[in-house]
């Protein structure tokens, strides 16, 4: 019974992070291209379909000559899809609910007076990049990009053969974080609705291009910094953490020098990633794998026990 919840676990964490990872290209596209692309299906039926196709491959699978492993194989796989989305549903509650959060307040003062600061100086800012380097921005901040995601994807499919169970939690997490950032930047670029600065007037009005793929927020910085939050929470170490976040912080630099977003947009955007990056490390890491983790998870009660 044991082999076979360790065969369902692997195969649902390998599907799950295959198939969130495949986001990126699409999100990508949509994030240069100015037509409104084939919106993306939120984690809830991403999970579901994995996991319809977990429960169809471990049918399949020879049961163990064991009582017990044909005893319990039915209640392992009927729960396998409840609980990946709760999960996923929790995460989306607590990801929208967190600013409302009184100890968050003067934090979201902060937020709001910087990206009003922002936006009040994108056409300035926008308007004195040098166009002439455009495509080589461009091309540095798709490769900041990919290499990020094939960092962390190499990461959790090595941790397949090694069984690092560091790494394996590094990769599903980034991609659990990575899946949660494509929702939150839907609603928002489909809300927001605001031209690039090649678009209209060059000047970044709101409301004009409501489609997935707007400027607001950049999702090139939001994927970037959600995935090196991911990692620097995960391993945090000082040259860890200067290679993920100066990669994210190129990336965000370089949308804007390469005419894709205004300064808000990759503020935003990468102001989303890291801290849902990070809200998903605190929400699920396993204590003991990462230094990070155990301080994060020692609330005030477990800081009284010990004196």
């Amino acid at each position: 019974m044991l082999d076979m919840e360790k065969f369902v676990t692997r195969k649902a964490i390998a599907q799950f992070v295959l198939s969130a990872l495949t986001l990126l290209p699409t999100a990508a596209r949509a994030s240069d291209s100015g037509s409104p692309p084939t919106l993306p299906d939120a984690p809830s039926a991403v999970l579901a379909r994995q996991s319809d196709f977990l429960l169809e491959v471990a049918s399949k699978t020879p049961p163990l000559p064991t009582d017990a492993a044909s005893s319990d194989e039915p209640d392992s796989q009927q729960d396998a899809r409840p609980s990946l989305f709760r999960r996923a549903v929790r995460d989306q509650k607590d990801i929208y609910t967190a600013p409302f959060h009184r100890r968050n307040l003067k934090w979201d003062l902060l937020f709001l007076a910087a990206t009003g600061g922002f936006i009040a100086g994108d056409r300035y800012i926008s308007r004195g990049v040098n166009p002439d380097h455009a495509t080589v921005s461009q091309n540095i901040s798709d490769i900041g990009l990919y290499s990020m995601a094939a960092s962390v994807g190499g990461l959790f499919l090595s941790s397949l053969k090694t069984q690092d169970a560091h790494a394996r939690e590094t990769g599903f997490l980034s991609a659990e974080a990575f899946a949660n950032t494509a929702v939150v930047l839907t609603f928002t670029q489909l809300i927001a609705g605001r031209e690039r600065p090649t678009e209209g007037t060059g000047n970044g009005r709101f409301w004009q291009n409501n489609t997935l793929g707007s400027s607001f927020p950049s999702a090139h910085s939001s994927f970037t910094w959600t995935m090196a939050s991911v990692v620097a929470h995960e391993y945090p170490k000082p040259w860890v953490r200067w290679l993920v976040y100066g990669t994210a912080t190129t990336v965000s630099v370089t949308r804007v020098t390469g005419q894709k977003h205004f300064s808000s947009d990759v503020e935003v955007g990468g102001v989303f990633g890291y801290l849902i990056g990070q809200h998903m490390f605190n929400a699920h890491c396993t204590p003991g794998l990462s230094p990070s983790c155990h301080a994060s998870k020692k609330g005030p009660k477990a800081k009284a026990s010990d004196k």
